[in-house]
């Protein structure tokens, strides 16, 4: 199972809470998270790109770190770990993203992947003129094919002519290509997205309780089997582990408590806009009410694993058995010292209790 991290690039992190760490993103500090990541042998880190947060008293990721750049600096400074840039669709021309990613790739020697973003959030790229219209919403899937199909076609040739609906190049070159498969992930909730993930992505990160992970899970790897791909799933999940379970409860409840309720407001308004049915959009409505178990909007609809150490430990390591996902996309309220904690006191439980399930089935 793949243990990566949401790097926190954007303000404030994953949390919509005046209660949990305040801090604007710097190249350093994901830097620091990145390197405890590497050290205690997670597999990936993943970093977002948000052109404008959602305000509030926090301030909630109204200052975020460019993707792409901030890749690019972490694989200068590692050696192992993976790490995924993510690319929007809206912001960027493919053909000027494949440029971006192979340089990427090469910087890494061969640890680059892709985070490929649809664009739901339309005050976000509206306030730039590259909202693409009303209908945008309904035909995402259609463009972001088109989109990968493009960035593939110039990783794989170096060049390419193409004539689609949304985009067209002649003879568009990029030199030096890739040498490589560079994997892609997205975010598929919907049934749209969990289809649309199945045929053009190595992996579907998704937000859920267990029932609804499972549930998710199960035909992406049905549907990406019909076209002769293994397609996984990533939970979305933070991690607050403490020496006992109420000292983690405590801290979750904590967070709820203090949650920055004008940007909350501000999220929800943006997500009504959306009228995919059942995907990300619909999760965050979901999340103004929901447990924080299952995915509160004050830890950004990500579902909490919370508890002792021990507990933690075997949350996630049944995480697979029971649901069918290949692994997880982890966040922390503070992360150098939460994911310092989570390599000493969970991790090692993690692998022997995963070892052991292994074993028995």
């Amino acid at each position: 199972m793949k243990l990566g991290v949401f790097l926190p690039n954007g303000q404030n992190g994953y949390i919509v809470s005046n209660s949990s760490p305040q801090y604007i993103p710097t190249y350093q500090h994901c830097l620091d998270i990145t390197k405890e990541c590497e050290r205690i042998g997670l597999d990936f880190i993943l970093s977002m790109i948000k052109y404008r947060g959602f305000g509030g008293t926090s301030g909630y990721w109204d200052s975020c770190l460019d993707s792409i750049t901030l890749a690019c600096g972490l694989a200068a400074e590692t050696s192992t770990i993976e790490l995924y840039a993510t690319v929007p669709v809206l912001g960027i021309h493919p053909a000027v993203a494949a440029r971006q990613i192979a340089t990427f790739n090469d910087i890494s020697k061969g640890r680059a992947g892709v985070n490929i973003v649809t664009g739901w959030n339309r005050p976000e790229y509206q306030q730039m003129g590259l909202w693409p219209g009303d209908d945008y919403h309904d035909r995402r899937y259609a463009y972001t094919e088109e989109y990968i199909k493009v960035m593939r076609a110039l990783w794989r040739e170096g060049r390419t002519t193409f004539d689609g609906e949304f985009f067209h190049l002649e003879d568009c070159t990029c030199y030096p290509m890739p040498g490589r498969e560079i994997p892609i992930v997205c975010a598929g909730q919907s049934p749209r997205g969990q289809v649309f993930t199945a045929h053009h992505a190595e992996f579907n990160f998704v937000f859920g309780g267990r029932e609804k992970l499972r549930r998710i899970a199960q035909p992406v790897i049905e549907e990406s089997r019909k076209v002769g791909r293994n397609v996984g799933t990533l939970a979305l999940v933070t991690v607050i582990a403490e020496e006992t379970d109420a000292l983690a409860l405590e801290k979750a409840q904590a967070i709820v408590r203090g949650a920055d309720q004008e940007a909350l407001s501000n999220i929800a308004r943006s997500a009504s806009m959306d009228t995919n049915p059942d995907g990300t959009s619909k999760h965050f409505l979901d999340g103004l009410s929901a447990p924080i178990e299952e995915g509160n909007l004050a830890f950004m609809g990500f579902p909490v694993l919370h508890g002792s150490y021990e507990k933690v430990a075997d949350l996630i390591a049944t995480l697979e058995r029971d649901t069918g996902i290949g692994g997880m996309l982890m966040t922390f309220i503070d992360f150098v010292p939460d994911i310092q904690r989570f390599g000493e006191k969970v991790l090692p439980l993690v692998r022997d209790k995963y070892a052991a399930i292994v074993k028995a089935a």
